[in-house]
């Protein structure tokens, strides 16, 4: 198989890439579409400082095509999307009911289990982006890395629930709480900010501001559910 992988700063490629079964709580996944996310060139650039070699890649979705064992719940064919923050169970986090905060779920390296599940050509191990490497051909996840959604959903849109989606009506929903009639603006009208503008209308926001320096990303907030947009590189 083909994947993105990163050896050193500010370097990427595509490499010809093994990739081994999936082991015990595990799938195998043939990756439909994965997003280009920022986080993927922070880890290029070294904004995230993390090992060396990697597969890059943690927003995606797919196709099961195989089920390690005791795994329960998917069958081959399935359509999922990738989670990049994995519940570890174990950590304090976890324990205390917070799998978002899981102290294990930032990984650029082995499986949950140390070991690795891809090589480059000539055999040495790599690391993948949170558990994922998703930006190849195909994937071996943690079960409970990956959401199970409806066939119907075209998997090139679902990918973005993964990472941008989730990220940005989370932002809205869950840590800003925005409420019914509230007024709010939104600076920077991109993947995560259009996603901001939706869970703002989700959670029933009067008056939605869009801001950004693009007037085409501006339409596009409008089209999102932005009720008025500003362009901030004009004076009032």
């Amino acid at each position: 198989m083909k994947g993105v992988v990163t050896r050193e700063t500010n370097q990427y490629a595509v490499e010809e890439l093994s990739i081994d079964p999936p082991k015990a709580g595990e799938l195998g996944i043939r990756m439909a579409a994965t997003g280009v996310c920022h986080s993927d060139l922070s880890v290029i650039n070294d904004t995230l400082p993390l090992p060396r070699p990697c597969v890059l890649g943690h927003e995606g979705a797919g196709v099961v095509e195989q089920i390690g064992e005791g795994v329960a719940g998917f069958a081959v064919g399935d359509h999922v999307v990738l989670s990049f923050t994995p519940s570890c169970s174990t950590c304090y986090f976890c324990r205390h009911h917070l799998p978002q905060f899981c102290a294990n779920s930032l990984c650029f390296g082995p499986m949950m289990d140390g070991t690795a599940r891809v090589r480059d050509k000539a055999g040495k191990d790599l690391g993948v982006m949170q558990f994922l490497g998703c930006m190849a051909e195909r994937a071996v996840v943690p079960a409970v890395s990956a959401v199970k959604i409806d066939k119907a959903i075209p998997l090139d849109k679902a990918a973005l629930v993964g990472c941008g989606v989730m990220t940005g009506v989370g932002a809205a929903i869950n840590t800003a709480k925005v409420t019914p009639g509230a007024t709010v603006a939104v600076f920077g009208c991109g993947g995560v900010g259009l996603s901001v503008i939706q869970g703002c209308r989700l959670a029933g926001a009067g008056t939605i501001i869009g801001i950004d320096l693009a007037d085409h990303k501006l339409e596009m907030a409008k089209k999102f559910g932005a009720t008025h947009v500003v362009n901030g590189r004009r004076r009032a």
